[in-house]
């Protein structure tokens, strides 16, 4: 599979104005493979120019072409066949399957449909096979399309991060996070609430992040996923950082492996995606820094157009047996970007036909 083709598959975006949505804009204006064609948004932004509606908080400067565009209502029949998903979760339940019914490809960062049995929660270095699931969604649900999901920002990295481990016998996880301020949307958080200061819980997200990990890292069983069974904790915090999420993760592993043999699995971890050509996937989607010091948000963040979880710190755990720092981009790895290679994999596999 080439990286170009002669025709672009026409494509739109759910919740446009949004910050996920801004995301997939910025990632998908050059795309060789997809164009944008459509933008859906709220009733108060349907009609109105997109550069109108928008409030763009991205540091990319807003595409012309994208900015001329006309905002219409997330309806059906007015959509490309393929369609990425930012939208809220208030909305995006009933949208996205309202366009699964009828036909569309609905790639989706809401968190509705991800625990749904038939619904591929997927990042695509992981766990590819389980976009198997999009045969049983016609037949169980009836739907002439199809919804594909991406787990929780967080759960991205920290399913990244314990891939490499599942060799080792995964037993037990711990992972607190620091959460960047840019996982709130926009505005999100207060100034008043995070300067200086850390908020030490994120509402709604610890939940995720143990059930989303385990979907994930776990296998086919016939029309359905079985979960990886490894016992994990999260504990989600808030930090007064822009772009980055970084993870404090302690595991317990079955079969006792050294330092050196860790660091070779983060190392060895593999992108099949890449392999296959797919524009947005990483070379390394997995790379281990060996200063004391990193990962950090403002030096570590970008590697690979920010599609990298970057891990460094690992040492010995008292409790669990060994601990480890893992840093990923919030919104290109954990949200937009990890969407986007999850259609150029269904693309290479048949997918969008």
């Amino acid at each position: 599979m080439g990286s170009t083709m002669k025709k672009k598959i026409e494509v739109g975006i759910l919740g446009a104005t949004g910050m996920v949505g801004q995301q997939f804009i910025a990632q998908l204006e050059s795309h060789p493979w997809f164009s944008v064609k459509w933008l859906g948004a709220s009733e108060r932004s349907s009609g109105r120019r997109y550069m109108d509606a928008v409030k763009w908080r991205l540091p990319s400067q807003l595409p012309e072409r994208i900015s001329e565009m006309t905002v219409t209502n997330v309806e059906p029949t007015s959509a490309p066949k393929i369609l990425f998903s930012g939208l809220d979760a208030s909305v995006a339940g009933v949208v996205e399957e309202a366009l699964a019914v009828s036909g569309h490809t609905v790639v989706s960062n809401a968190r509705n449909h991800r625990m749904d049995a038939v619904v591929p929660l997927i990042v695509p270095e992981i766990n590819s096979e389980h976009l198997d699931l999009l045969e049983a969604q016609t037949r169980i649900k009836g739907w002439r399309g199809n919804i594909v999901t991406n787990p929780n920002c967080s759960a991205v990295i920290l399913a990244m991060a314990l891939a490499p481990l599942r060799q080792f016998g995964l037993k037990s996880v711990l992972v607190t996070t620091l959460q960047a301020v840019s996982g709130a949307g926009y505005p999100g958080v207060s100034s008043i609430d995070i300067l200086g200061n850390i908020i030490p819980i994120v509402a709604g997200e610890e939940e995720k992040i143990e059930t989303e990990t385990k979907k994930v890292l776990g296998c086919m069983r016939d029309e359905s996923i079985k979960p990886y069974e490894f016992e994990i904790s999260a504990h989600t915090t808030r930090v007064p950082v822009t772009n980055g999420h970084t993870e404090m993760i302690s595991v317990l592993l079955e079969s006792k492996p050294t330092r050196n043999e860790i660091i070779s699995a983060f190392g060895n971890f593999t992108s099949q995606p890449y392999k296959q050509e797919c524009p947005s996937a990483p070379k390394q989607p997995i790379v281990y820094l060996d200063e004391d010091n990193r990962p950090q948000p403002r030096l570590d963040l970008d590697r690979e157009r920010g599609m990298c979880v970057s891990i460094g710190a690992l040492r010995h755990c008292s409790v669990l047996g060994h601990k480890f720092v893992a840093l990923g981009h919030n919104t290109i790895r954990g949200a937009a970007g990890t969407a986007v290679l999850n259609a150029e994999l269904m693309y290479v596999k048949g997918l969008l036909n």
